[in-house]
C-alpha cells in the first residue's frame, strides 16, 4: 500500500449500518437467529454425509464440500458483524481486512467453480447412468474439489492485491460492513479505471462454470423428457430444481455486485444485496436441497431414532 496513506495507518472502520441505529438492533436479532440455522442446517447435511453409508455418494460429496464452504463463508463475515451492530467500535486492523477479503474472494471463486462441478456430476447421472459411478470415481470427485478450492484461491490472491495498490490518501472509513473489493477501491484518491478493468476480467474468468452449467442443463433437459416415467421425470426435475436455485441465487447476487459498471454502483443497495449472498444464501442452500429429497430426511429420521434407541 502506498506510503501516501500515512505511516500511522493501522486499519479501517466498517461503516456498514451505523447511520441507521434501528436497524442495526433488528439486523442484530435476525442476523444472529439466521447465522444459527446456517451452522445448524450446513452442519447437519455435513454429519449426515458421513454417518449414513446411502449418502456416501458424488452428489452428497459436493453437497458436503459446498456445505462446509457456505460455514466458512458465513463465519468469516457474520460474527464480525454481529459485534460491530452491539457496540461504537466498527473498526478492523489492515491484517485482518487483508485476511478477510482474500478468505471471502476464495471462497465466492471457490463456489462458482464447484456448482459447475456439480453440474457436470448430474448430467453424468442422469445422462449417462450406466457409466456413472466409473466416470464419478471417488478419487475424480476428490480431485474436482481438490481443484475447485484451489482455483478459487488462486483467484482470490490476484483479486486481493487490488484495492491494496492504489494510495488511499488517509482514507479509512469503508461503507460496507466488511472488506470488500468495491467499496475498498471507492477509497482511492487516484483514478481506479484499470483496476477495475483487471477485476472485470478475473470476474469474468469465474463465469466460465456458467457455460459449463448451462450445458449440462441443456443434455440434462433432452435426457428427461425421452424418460417415460412421470415419476422418474419429476425425481429428475426436482434434483436438478434444487441445484438450478441454488445456481441463480449465487450467480444473480453475484453478477449484481460484481459486473455492473462503478458509476451504477450503490452503496446501500450493495451493501443489503451482500447481506443477502452472506447470510440468506448460505442458510437456505441446506432447505433447498432437502426439503423435498427423501435419502436426506429419511437418513436424518435414521440418525434420530438411533440416537433415541441408545437412551
Amino acid at each position: 500500500m502506498d506510503q501516501k496513506n500515512g505511516s500511522s495507518f493501522t486499519g479501517f472502520i466498517l461503516l456498514g449500518f451505523s447511520d441507521r441505529p434501528q436497524l442495526e438492533r433488528v439486523l442484530f436479532v435476525v442476523l444472529l437467529i439466521f447465522y444459527l440455522f446456517t451452522l445448524l442446517g450446513n452442519t447437519s447435511i455435513i454429519a449426515l454425509s458421513r454417518l449414513d453409508p446411502h449418502l456416501q455418494t458424488p452428489m452428497y460429496f459436493f453437497l458436503s464440500n459446498l456445505s462446509f464452504l457456505d460455514l466458512c463463508y458465513t463465519t468469516s463475515t457474520v460474527p464480525q458483524l454481529l459485534v460491530h451492530l452491539r457496540g461504537p467500535d466498527k473498526s478492523i486492523s489492515f491484517t485482518g481486512c487483508v485476511a478477510q477479503l482474500f478468505i471471502a474472494l476464495g471462497l465466492g471463486g471457490t463456489e462458482c467453480i464447484l456448482l459447475g462441478v456439480m453440474a457436470f456430476d448430474h448430467y453424468a447421472a442422469i445422462c449417462m447412468p450406466l457409466h456413472y459411478t466409473v466416470i464419478m470415481h471417488p478419487r475424480l470427485c476428490a480431485l474436482l474439489a481438490s481443484a475447485s478450492w484451489f482455483i478459487g484461491f488462486v483467484n482470490s490472491s490476484l483479486q486481493m492485491v487490488l484495492p491494496f495498490l492504489v494510495p488511499l490518501c488517509g482514507r479509512n472509513k469503508i461503507e460496507h460492513f466488511f472488506c470488500e473489493v468495491t467499496p475498498l477501491l471507492k477509497l482511492a484518491c487516484v483514478d481506479t479505471t484499470v483496476n477495475e478493468s483487471e477485476l472485470f476480467v478475473s470476474v469474468i474468468i469465474l463465469l466460465i462454470p456458467v457455460a459449463l452449467i448451462t450445458f449440462s442443463y441443456g443434455q440434462i433437459v433432452k435426457a428427461v423428457l425421452r424418460i417415460k416415467s412421470a415419476s422418474g421425470q419429476r425425481k429428475a426435475f426436482g434434483t436438478c430444481g434444487s441445484h438450478l436455485t441454488v445456481v441463480s441465487l449465487f450467480y444473480g447476487t453475484g453478477i449484481y455486485i460484481y459486473l455492473q459498471p462503478s458509476n451504477n454502483y450503490s452503496q446501500d443497495q450493495g451493501k443489503f444485496i451482500s447481506l443477502f449472498y452472506t447470510i440468506v444464501t448460505p442458510k437456505v442452500n441446506p432447505f433447498i436441497y432437502t426439503l423435498r429429497n427423501k435419502d436426506v430426511t429419511g437418513a436424518m429420521r435414521k440418525v434420530l431414532c438411533r440416537g433415541y434407541d441408545s437412551r
